[in-house]
């Protein structure tokens, strides 16, 4: 194989980033992760983290080179994921559940599977032309294919971000598969949060992502839409993958020297931000919560949770 990639994640104006991302591969598969922490519930960074810890970890245990069932191994690993963090809210005796969105890309022998929950979204382009995006597990997609909002509300109903379909929620996920597409030489898939999709316009996403490196146009969009969205920008992450990217772009990785068996990853086993930060194509630049952080934000959960629950009682 051969490809181009580079990931990168912005804080926005937010506290927290609760986005992750990551992608793994060996000489013959390839698998590009991303979630988007839900901030609607406690600890979001912490769904996605196991989300993508869970995924990433099946991935480097199954591919030897390559993932034999491509799309049982996304459905699987998605239910997997979703029972750790419900398993992590029971062992840390949560009183609700840390949910995120998620969207995966598996590639191996020149053909792409994708599956996701949420609202995080996969592009597909090729020649400056989108074949192929994720649609949206959302009140507002519902509404849209039940002919009940025309699509042009799509960028301002306020539906728009109620979703349905997560990792964490009390029933099970519904994983909603792709079927396979062939690539080529020169396509890119691009996996990101609704921090970027939401801002700006698709035809801006696909223009920079054909007329730049993926290198270059990742940052620009990131930094775009975070200066449109100002103080109010969510957290902002993207993951491009150009197939078959020209050996003179540095991004560019050819895993045909690899010996089987080798797995590299981005997708560290402490990748929580601390505090606020951004992370640049795979380098943490923060350090990893260690167990006595997260005890301590689980304290102070329980702690706020008391006082609103007195406040109620008092009023």
């Amino acid at each position: 194989m051969r490809f181009s990639v580079y990931q990168e994640s912005h804080i926005g104006g937010r506290k927290v980033n609760q986005d992750r991302m990551g992608y793994c591969f060996t000489r013959d598969s390839l698998l590009l992760l991303l979630a988007d922490g839900m901030g609607g519930h406690i600890m979001g960074e912490m769904a996605a983290t196991i989300a993508i810890q869970t995924i990433g970890n099946l991935f480097q245990q199954q591919a030897k080179p390559c993932i034999g069932r491509p799309e049982r191994f996304l459905e699987e690993s998605f239910l997997a994921a979703h029972k750790e963090i419900h398993r992590f809210k029971i062992v840390n005796n949560l009183p609700d559940t840390p949910r995120t969105t998620i969207v995966a890309c598996l590639i191996q022998h020149d053909t792409a599977f994708w599956a996701h929950c949420g609202d995080s979204r996969l592009y597909w382009m090729r020649n400056g032309q989108l074949l192929l995006r994720t649609r949206d597990h959302s009140r507002l997609e519902t509404l849209i294919a039940q002919g009940m909002v025309d699509v042009s509300q799509r960028d301002s109903h306020p539906d728009r971000n109620k979703l349905f379909n997560c990792l964490g929620a009390p029933n099970s996920p519904i994983v909603e598969m792709s079927r396979r597409v062939n690539l080529q030489a020169g396509d890119v898939i691009m996996l990101c949060s609704d921090g970027l999709w939401s801002v700006l316009p698709e035809h801006v996403l696909i223009q920079h992502l054909h007329e730049r490196t993926i290198v270059r146009a990742v940052p620009d969009l990131l930094n775009r839409a975070a200066a449109i969205a100002g103080k109010s920008a969510d957290n902002l992450t993207a993951l491009a993958m150009m197939w078959e990217g020209g050996d003179d772009n540095p991004s560019t990785i050819s895993t045909n020297t690899l010996p089987i068996g080798a797995v590299t990853t981005t997708i560290h086993s402490t990748i929580l931000d601390k505090e606020a930060a951004s992370v640049n194509n795979g380098d943490e630049a923060v350090d990893g919560f260690d167990e006595s952080d997260i005890e301590k934000a689980i304290e102070e959960i329980r702690n706020a949770i008391q006082k609103s629950s007195r406040v109620g009682l008092k009023g």
